[in-house]
């Protein structure tokens, strides 16, 4: 296959080694560039003012290649600092370089039309930019890139158009950035996150004076079409194509003198308009500002806003609503003073009409959930606003019937579990690779996925398989190739449905390397790729080298469906409080499933009518709203920084000389086995290459690991996993976290995650560690001896985590016990409901040992769910395996649901399962 690779004329290299978003490059550059001036402006001797003078060359240097793709400071202000610099004004180009700097880390650029004026920006002072903050609410700013090889006459023209275009009851405000070539303006969508359109016109050129090697690796991969064997007139179209791929929100607008005849076969992304040789300056600015407007809707959030404003009379069921409870009362003032009253005038009851309904949309909610279907990629998005936990159940019940057999991801969240239980599935677990050092599992391999389809195959239960759940990524950051395992598992059960469960990975759409691995872009991907001649082709091929193989045989080969009988069937749940901007509970259902209208869609709003609240919270439900409109205009940016974040947490942490003696970060090769990383690659960030591996790994690994999840390993501190996460960082240092292992913490960075957050952290860490190495340095040989001991401890002695065991006869649908592995779950789990089918054993000392010694099968009533690792090591029906049980006598957590310490494992009585059987028929 050929690759979309753009070749450079005698390039410029854009080092970004130490930095994942340019954001945090251009600022620490501007700093460099601020404290240089600065050095300059105050030297007295030649010699100093030399080295001084020549540091800022450098750094200006340094800035020029990507300067280019900003509007602030714009080209020729930035190239006023060098006849600054030459002509000898060095006071005036410290104070000019100190404004430019303290106006990109304050965003005060923003909000001032006149930015771009060297001038202004030599005299103006740090009240200036205090005031330019804190005035008025400003419009909104984002800039646009044009692409064409203008002329310098040209250049100016256009701006001077646009400029004239600017009318005051223009809802935003946007500034140009010109670049001329294809390549510069793939180059400025990847680093400006400002951007907001793209026009595309018809002079632009192939070749740029730069180039960027980590966007040529992932350009690559983007499109078979050689880019250089393109004809001119196509550069225009194929550019759109690419940046649709790299950044799917932005707006396109396409200039071309090709004929509408011509134009219409061709693949333009998401351009919203063609313009044929028009010089329409107000039309094209009207269009800008209509592009961003659509995005910028929030028509929830907007209905519910101007209810709250709206005088009404509440006689409905609702005494907290419009505040009324609270201002008339004497003792909870206090909450109104607490919350404002605003929270409180946008709350009514569904039923009282003014507001669209959740239950049953046709107005605000409708059209907020139609917009968050096209901001994440969905064919059909729904609202939830009680958590993912009920989406998951929505979309099991939905889906599956009675009888129907599901493959489960074992150490998936409760709720899929309990889901289970309700739609009377047919359970058959997958167990993930194990990380027995850290005490967690890592995700189920696809080897291990497919035997389980083509052991169901050979028995003759292929039609009954109905759905795969797999977690996405996982809670500690595994992430699966989705692509892979959608087109593998359909080419042995075609119309197969997969739930992803995407409770930590909403965000993952923002960014391009990311998005790769999410369920929706991979089903729009798919569905796409299937209906090609060029896939129908390379399927008869593979059909004819598969014909007459083996099972073993097909367990190691890359797997085609047939395009004649596949059915892309995808589902995402995703906790939008998670990752994303939220109100907690907010969550989203993604769809994108051919069969939904006619096969889903009745079943799916039953689902949806069980399990949602008739009186959903209206402010979850806009801050949903809120929340999406921020994913479309501003997630590029977010997410690139919330990477960063997460890498310099990272950096810091194992190559600090003293917190690297107690803590350290696991890395890819510590998280993912060898045999799941084809690509060889160990970190997804080295000192040579900077962060080009990461898009290899993210293109062709089995499993990935999200960067922003940062699994911090304590087992050197002496502290256990549990006992870090709550006496010390929290009740020392104010520090919250999710999860723990046995000797791992696990934190998290977030689109709201700040460098102070960052640095605080550090400083906390360093605290810790410079507080025991004090305590060893005066520690007794013992005490030495005793926190060896603990240490060994946490990092040798754990107990290999089980596998999942079998169900017991009694709950599985046939009596072979070399039969399929799936189980019966609801069966046992209402089994349990009478207590004269139930007994105890205790943990402690030898009864269960005893039990199974005279052969009996210990089969468990219920869930035990420890916390860490937080999924079930039993279910209802499960046998208890001796592996089990020492996994449980090691366990050191106080928090075991399921499971009372006084009593012991709930387990079946022998004649509760005799009767089963008994009144089981024979299969």
């Amino acid at each position: 296959m050929k690759e979309t690779r753009v070749k450079q004329k005698e390039p410029s290299k854009i080092s970004l080694t130490e930095y994942y978003s340019a954001r945090q490059l251009r600022l620490d550059r501007w700093g460099a560039l601020k404290v240089a001036t600065g050095q300059l402006a105050r030297q007295t001797t030649e010699r100093k003012r030399a080295d001084a003078e020549r540091r800022a060359i450098e750094l200006i240097g340094a800035l020029r290649p990507i300067e280019g793709y900003w509007a602030f400071p714009g080209q020729r202000t930035f190239s006023a600092l060098l006849d600054l610099l030459q002509s000898g004004r060095y006071e005036a180009l410290a104070s000019t370089v100190q404004n430019i700097g303290r106006s990109l880390l304050s965003n005060s650029y923003r909000r001032n039309p006149h930015h771009s004026s060297i001038d202004e920006l030599i005299d103006s002072s740090p009240e200036d930019t205090a005031q330019e903050t804190t005035q008025g609410k400003a419009r909104p700013y984002f800039e646009v890139l044009f692409v064409d090889d203008f002329s310098t006459g040209q250049e100016s023209r256009l701006r001077q158009m646009l400029d004239e275009m600017r009318r005051p009851e223009d809802p935003f405000v946007y500034e140009p950035v010109i670049v001329p070539s294809v390549s510069d303006a793939l180059i400025a969508v990847m680093f400006n996150h400002n951007i907001q359109a793209v026009v595309v016109r018809n002079g632009l050129k192939l070749e740029s004076e730069f180039s960027l090697e980590l966007l040529d690796d992932h350009i690559a991969r983007l499109h078979e079409t050689d880019i250089n064997s393109l004809e001119p007139s196509a550069y225009g179209p194929e550019l759109c194509r690419l940046v649709s791929q790299l950044r799917p929100e932005l707006d396109l607008y396409l200039f071309t003198n090709l004929s509408v005849e011509n134009i219409a076969g061709i693949d333009l992304g998401s351009c919203r308009r063609v313009f044929y040789n028009q010089e329409d300056y107000m039309e094209l600015h009207l269009n800008i500002l209509g592009g961003v407007s659509e995005r910028y809707e929030t028509p929830f959030f907007n209905a519910l806003t101007k209810y709250a404003r709206k005088p009404t009379g509440v006689f409905h069921a609702m005494p907290i609503s419009r505040g009324k409870s609270i201002t008339g009362s004497h003792w909870i003032k206090d909450m109104g003073d607490f919350y404002g009253m605003n929270i409180f005038l946008a709350e009514t009851s569904a039923t009282s009409g003014g507001l669209d309904s959740l239950l049953e949309p046709h107005g605000p909610i409708k059209k907020a959930q139609e917009l968050a279907a096209r901001a994440f990629g969905s064919k059909q998005t729904f609202f939830a606003t009680n958590g993912t936990s009920t989406c998951n159940k929505i979309v099991v019940q939905a889906l599956v019937r009675p009888g129907d057999i599901v493959l489960v991801d074992r150490d998936c969240h409760k709720s899929h579990h309990y889901g289970m239980v309700l739609a009377g599935a047919q359970v058959s677990y997958l167990d993930s690779y194990p990380l027995n050092e850290y005490s967690m599992y890592g995700a189920v391999p696809l080897k291990e996925i497919k035997h389980r389809l083509l052991e169901l195959r050979a028995a003759g239960k292929l039609d009954r398989v109905r759905m795969l759940l797999l977690t996405n990524c996982t809670f500690d950051g595994v992430v699966y190739n989705v692509e892979r395992v959608m087109e593998e598992c359909l080419a042995i059960k075609p119309d197969l449905v997969f739930l992803w469960d995407e409770a930590w990975f909403a965000f993952a759409r923002l960014g391009p390397a990311y998005r790769q691995r999410t369920a929706m872009h991979n089903a729009e991907k798919l569905r796409a790729r299937y209906r090609s001649p060029e896939y129908r082709t390379a399927y008869e091929e593979h059909a004819q080298q598969i014909a007459g193989l083996d099972d073993a045989a097909l367990l190691g080969m890359r797997l085609m469906p047939d395009p004649d009988k596949v059915r892309v069937r995808a589902y995402a749940t995703q906790s939008t409080h998670k990752t994303l901007t939220s109100l907690r509970q907010g969550s989203m259902i993604h769809v994108h499933d051919q069969d939904f209208k006619d096969e889903v869609e009745q079943a799916f709003l039953e689902a949806y009518m069980t399990h949602t609240s008739t009186s959903p919270n209206y402010q979850i439900i806009a801050s949903l709203d809120v929340g999406r409109r921020q994913v479309e205009l501003e997630g590029f940016e977010f997410i690139q920084r919330q990477v960063e974040q997460a890498m310099s947490i990272r950096r810091a942490i194992n190559h600090h000389p003293v917190i690297s003696k107690y803590f350290r970060v696991l890395t890819v090769e510590d998280m993912i086995p060898a045999e799941y990383r084809s690509s060889g690659i160990t970190t997804y960030w080295r000192q040579e290459t900077g962060w080009r591996d990461i898009w290899e790994a993210w293109a062709q690994d089995e499993f990935v690991l999200d960067a922003t999840r940062i699994t911090l390993s304590v087992a050197d501190s002496g502290w256990n996993g549990d006992t870090f996460k709550n006496e010390v960082l929290m009740d020392r240092h104010g520090i919250q976290i999710n999860k723990t292992s046995r000797n791992t913490v696990l934190f998290m960075t977030n689109i709201g995650t700040s460098r102070s957050s960052v640095a605080y952290l550090i400083e906390v860490l360093m605290k810790i560690a410079t507080e025991l190495d004090e305590r060893l340095e005066d520690a007794s040989a013992l005490e030495r001896k005793i926190f060896e001991r603990k240490v060994k401890s946490l990092r040798y002695d754990l107990p290999p985590l089980p596998d999942f065991s079998t169900f017991h006869q009694a709950f599985r649908l046939s009596h072979d016990e070399g039969g399929t592995a799936e189980g019966d779950i609801r069966s046992a789990f209402f089994l349990a409901y009478d207590a004269d089918n139930c007994d105890y054993l205790p943990l402690e000392g030898n009864a269960l040992e005893n039990e199974m010694a005279t052969g009996r099968q210990l089969v468990s009533t219920t869930f035990v769910i420890p916390y860490p690792p937080g999924f079930p090591i039993l279910v209802p029906g499960q046998v208890i395996s001796k592996e089990i049980v020492t996994f449980m006598r090691a366990l050191d957590v106080t928090e075991i649901h399921g499971y009372r310490p006084e009593l012991g494992l709930r387990i079946f009585t022998e004649e509760a399962l005799a009767q089963v059987l008994e009144s089981k028929p024979l299969l």
